[in-house]
C-alpha cells in the first residue's frame, strides 16, 4: 500500500484520494471529488464536488477544477490554467445542467491557458501557454493563440515539402509531371498507373477555417489519394509508431494515405482546395474517429 501524502496544511475533504497521490499545501479538495493514484496537486490547488481525475495527473500552483471536468491518465495542468463551465455566469444563478469538459489520455495544457465550457482537449494533445480553447482540440494538435489555432502536431518537429517524405513513412507521395504554357498548368494523372488502387469517389475540401483542422480520423479499408489543386495545406500522418507531417502544395505531388493510417489536415492557406480520391464509397461505420480507439485497434 501506498498512502496518499496530503500536506498538513491542505484542506482535503474528499475520502477518495488514490495511492500515491500528494495534496501540497493549501490545495482545498472538496467531498465529492474523486482523485486518482499517483497524482501530484500543488499549492493553491481548489477542486469542486464533480470533479474526476485519472492517475499520474499534474495540477500545478494556482489550477481551480470546477464541476463537469473529467481529466482523464497522464494529463499535465500548468500553473494558473483556467476551465470554465457556464457560458453565461450570473451571480447567485446555479445551472441545473454544467456541459461536461474532458481533458483526454496524455494532454498537457500550458500556463495561463483558458478553456471554454463543453469541450474536449484531445489525447496528446498540446494547449501553449496562454492559449484560449473555444472548441474541440483534435488529438495531438499542437494549439497556440487567442483563439487557439493549430500550429502542428504532437511529436513531428516541423513539416517537411511533400517531395522530401521518407519512403518509409507511413504515407507515399506520387509525383506528376506538369506542363505550362501561355494557357496555363496541365496536371494530368493517368490514374490506372498513378494510383494502388481504383477510385469509387472524389471530395473537395476547400474554404477551410483559418487556424483549424479537418479530417482526424482514418479508415479500416479505404485508401485516399490526397492533391493540393490550389494553395497548401500540412497533413500529419501516424500509423501508431511513427508521425510525420508533409506539406502538400501543387497540383502535381499528391499523397496515397493506406487504410489505418490517422491523419489530420491544418495550416491550409486561405486558397487552399485538397482534392481527395477514395477506394470507398463513404461509410460512417469504417471511419475511425477517436485515436485512442484506433491505437487500441492497431496495436499501441
Amino acid at each position: 500500500m501506498n498512502p496518499p501524502r496530503i500536506h498538513p496544511q491542505a484542506l482535503c475533504e474528499s475520502e477518495r484520494i488514490g495511492e500515491g497521490t500528494r495534496v501540497w499545501a493549501f490545495a482545498h479538495i472538496l467531498p465529492g471529488a474523486v482523485i486518482g493514484a499517483d497524482n501530484n496537486i500543488c499549492d493553491g490547488v481548489f477542486i469542486e464536488n464533480d470533479v474526476v481525475t485519472g492517475d499520474r495527473v499534474t495540477v500545478k500552483c494556482g489550477v481551480q477544477l470546477w464541476d463537469g471536468l473529467r481529466v482523464e491518465d497522464d494529463v499535465f495542468i500548468g500553473p494558473n490554467a483556467t476551465f470554465t463551465n457556464d457560458m453565461f455566469p450570473r451571480s447567485r444563478v446555479q445551472r441545473d445542467a454544467l456541459p461536461p469538459t474532458t481533458v483526454r489520455r496524455g494532454a498537457s495544457i500550458g500556463a495561463n491557458a483558458t478553456i471554454l465550457p463543453g469541450l474536449t482537449v484531445g489525447p496528446g494533445a498540446m494547449v501553449g501557454a496562454g492559449t484560449v480553447i473555444t472548441a474541440d482540440v483534435p488529438a495531438n494538435a499542437v494549439v497556440v493563440g487567442n483563439p487557439a489555432r493549430i500550429v502542428g502536431y504532437a511529436g513531428v518537429e516541423a513539416a517537411v515539402p511533400a517531395r522530401a517524405l521518407p519512403e518509409d513513412g507511413p504515407c507515399r507521395v506520387l509525383t506528376t509531371e506538369s506542363h505550362r504554357d501561355s494557357r496555363g498548368r496541365l496536371s494530368p494523372w493517368p490514374l490506372e498507373s498513378s494510383l494502388p488502387f481504383t477510385p469509387r469517389r472524389l471530395y473537395v475540401i476547400d474554404g477551410a477555417p483559418d487556424g483549424w483542422a479537418r479530417g482526424g480520423g482514418a479508415y479500416r479499408r479505404s485508401h485516399q489519394f490526397l492533391v493540393a489543386t490550389k494553395g497548401a495545406v500540412t497533413i500529419a500522418m501516424d500509423d501508431g509508431r511513427r508521425r510525420l507531417a508533409v506539406r502538400l502544395e501543387g497540383p502535381d505531388t499528391g499523397l496515397h494515405v493506406p487504410p489505418g493510417v490517422w491523419t489530420l489536415q491544418y495550416a491550409h492557406t486561405s486558397d487552399a482546395a485538397l482534392l481527395v480520391l477514395a477506394s470507398e464509397p463513404y461509410d460512417p461505420e469504417e471511419r475511425m474517429a477517436d485515436y485512442l480507439s484506433w491505437l487500441e485497434e492497431r496495436g499501441g
